[in-house]
């Protein structure tokens, strides 16, 4: 029996009933109904309030955060002429079940439906109640889903040719993402993360063999010898514009090294982490810090501190003689001392399979993407898409291919 055919049984009782628990039931009923509304906002002023409150209390990462995805479109979309199309679902009771932060691209010749920020979010998804899954079921929120689509292509700003969304975890917070229900594929690459310990030296005996911590040990008084070895947070605009301009440069010369186009050679993309790192509205969940080894900046790193969670997002190293020493490597084991001592409980490594991931971590993030034709006409450029995303999947998850990929790639690049 349906909770809704309880409630009208119950009405027809002959014994007296107390109002309240007659309207405590009508709440329940309108409570689990599974009812959606739906609105789709292109303004993200006009959803700042509702967005910020739900970030607190929903599961989600802080790629989907209003802080971050409005510093991207400030910077970078609004570059590109990307237009907003946020979705919001509420249940029946009025509270937010959902925010799903998406954009149109216009691209040069078809008009893209993807995640607002897809391209420097390392987790795309939405944010979700943390009753949603026991609320709303697979079947329900693909219907939802249906009703979105059929709304934004009424409208001619939000109108798209195809779809194409990367980077999906496989769950939000514990939650399985409902856009894992889509007909996805596996993404080229996976997400590390690490749990942390409540104390440095334990987590770290626990973690590396003494023939590592040794090995650990001789290179620190390797580099020693350049100078003294300081580990500092980036604090005040100036000094974090100081880091942040090292940690360009460095990924510049890394890029180069291994034949990778330097991405942060893009319009707009400096200036959006530097905007999210001294902006007094975000500054509280960025880290930026640095490894000085004597007079040289050895490695630096920018991350997100967001729930119980430190997500390590961009990190580089000198060059120079100081890198065969892993500058790299000592600044990873005091950002996670750093992360232990904030009394954090798990270490992201975020996207990518590095070897020195997989050597820290102990879970494993699987991701998703997806792509289809939302008209006709962009179904070539769906399905190169998915052709595309199969080969590197097949590349990077074929060693001797990867291999002989990168070795090309670093020969190659440069020239």
């Amino acid at each position: 029996m349906t909770r809704a055919t309880s409630l009208a049984a119950f009405r027809t009782e002959s014994r007296p009933v107390e109002a309240a628990a007659l309207a405590r039931l009508k709440g329940l009923s309108r409570e689990f109904s599974g009812e959606l509304s739906l609105s789709i906002h292109k303004n993200l002023a006009a959803v700042e309030t509702e967005w910020r409150q739900f970030e607190q209390i929903a599961d989600g990462t802080p790629f989907q955060t209003f802080e971050w995805l409005s510093a991207w479109q400030r910077n970078i979309g609004e570059r590109g002429g990307v237009v907003p199309a946020i979705a919001v679902g509420r249940f029946a009771d009025g509270n937010t079940a959902f925010i799903i932060p998406l954009a149109v691209d216009p691209g040069r010749l078809m008009r893209r439906l993807c995640w607002l920020g897809q391209e420097l979010c390392d987790y795309n998804a939405p944010l979700l109640a943390r009753e949603f899954s026991e609320r709303i079921t697979p079947d329900r929120f693909l219907a939802a889903w249906r009703k979105l689509r059929a709304l934004m292509q009424a409208d001619p700003e939000l109108a798209h040719d195809w779809i194409e969304f990367e980077k999906m975890p496989q769950t939000v917070g514990v939650q399985i993402n409902p856009f894992t229900h889509l007909g996805v594929m596996r993404n080229a690459n996976s997400a590390h993360i690490t749990r942390l310990g409540g104390e440095w030296e334990a987590f770290y005996h626990a973690k590396r063999s003494s023939a590592t911590r040794r090995h650990d040990r001789a290179k620190r008084k390797r580099m020693a010898e350049f100078g003294d070895i300081r580990f500092m947070t980036a604090v005040g605009p100036d000094e974090i514009e100081k880091t942040f301009d090292t940690l360009w440069e460095q990924k510049k010369w890394i890029f180069a090294r291994k034949g990778i186009p330097d991405i942060f050679a893009k319009p707009g993309y400096r200036q959006f982490f530097l905007d999210f790192a001294s902006n007094p509205q975000t500054r509280h969940l960025a880290h930026v810090s640095r490894v000085d080894i004597g007079t040289t900046c050895a490695a630096a790193n920018f991350a997100i501190v967001f729930g119980d969670c430190y997500y390590h997002v961009l990190s580089s190293y000198c060059d120079g003689r100081l890198t065969r020493h892993g500058p790299g490597t000592l600044h990873l084991r005091e950002l996670l001392a750093h992360a232990i001592a904030l009394g954090l409980r798990q270490f992201d490594f975020t996207i990518g399979d590095d070897p020195y991931k997989l050597e820290w971590s102990d879970l494993r993030v699987d991701l998703y993407d997806f792509s289809t034709a939302a008209r006709w006409r962009g179904w070539p450029v769906s399905v190169m898409s998915a052709v595309r995303r199969r080969l590197k999947r097949f590349i990077k998850q074929t060693p001797i291919v990867w291999h002989l990929v990168c070795r090309i790639r670093a020969a190659v690049g440069p020239l």
